[in-house]
């Protein structure tokens, strides 16, 4: 296996893994960073940019993160292609796989793998994302000002979503699989004596329905097996996120959701350089 050295190796290219390539870069620490699965992360999947500082008529997600690229690229960061597959962080250098191809060994390791969205898992999701499906009610919920929603969840974030969304929807329709929300009762009252949003107990998402953008959501009652079309022209799936940090959990500390320790006051873990 072809084996590189390098001073400095950033993992993943959100915003955080090149706002971090920008300050290594000026550090002169001559960074590498490798883009991962989801090249931009996942702002790379939302609309309209629009309350982000230094963009007053608001950017696309994928022209926001290109712009992050090049500014990175600028001060000297080598961005490539690439997933890490595993890594060993037993000793100095850290060594890290990409591709299951190629092994890089690091001086220093920065991690920004961030997380990705947990999606329910219909074509017509990932056929829709971007055109009325989204993950992010806060990024895109102005582009649906004045109409009619689909939220699905029961915690304390698809509460907090819907919420936001009934400030901007005429109507605002919540998904609960169960007859219960797992919401914080403070966040539950919220959502109840908001007026224009309904909450449909015992109902799971069937399919949802248009040819290039979002026209309507087919329901299902868990309980009775009946099914119903509810036009609108949002889904939002807020059903939590994953954190993409399976291939360092040998080494680091994580939390019982798998979110990466760190060092308290500094965003270093349990393993020196890293």
């Amino acid at each position: 296996m072809e084996i590189e050295k390098v001073k400095c190796l950033i993992i993943g290219s959100g915003p955080a893994g090149y706002t971090a390539a920008i300050y290594a870069s000026r550090a002169g620490l001559a960074p590498v960073l490798y883009q991962g699965l989801q090249p931009g992360g996942q702002l790379t999947i939302t609309n309209d940019v629009e309350n982000y500082p230094g963009y007053p008529e608001g950017v696309m997600g994928p022209e926001m993160m290109e712009d992050f690229k090049k500014q990175a690229e600028r001060f000297g960061t080598d961005v490539r292609y690439g997933i890490a597959t595993s890594v060993d962080f037993s000793s100095q250098p850290h060594r890290v796989v990409i591709d299951d191809q190629k092994t890089i060994e690091a001086d220093a390791v920065i991690i920004s793998t961030g997380a990705s969205a947990k999606w329910l898992g219909l074509e017509s999701e990932s056929r829709l994302n971007g055109n009325g499906v989204s993950a992010c009610a806060v990024c895109d919920g102005f582009f649906y000002r004045g109409q009619d929603v689909v939220i699905v969840g029961a915690g304390d974030t698809a509460a907090e979503e819907a919420t936001y969304l009934s400030n901007l929807c005429s109507k605002v329709y919540m998904l609960v699989r169960r007859d219960e929300m797992r919401a914080s009762t403070i966040m539950q009252e919220r959502v109840k004596k908001t007026k224009n949003i309904e909450v449909l107990w015992n109902t799971v998402t069937d399919e949802i329905l248009g040819k290039d953008t979002v026209e309507a959501v087919r329901v299902k009652n868990v309980v009775t097996g009946e099914l119903r079309e509810i036009p609108a022209k949002g889904f939002f799936v807020a059903i939590g996120h994953e954190p993409n940090s399976g291939i360092f959990k040998e080494y680091l500390n994580l939390d019982e959701n798998g979110y990466i320790r760190t060092i308290p006051g500094t965003a270093k873990t349990n393993i020196d350089g890293v």
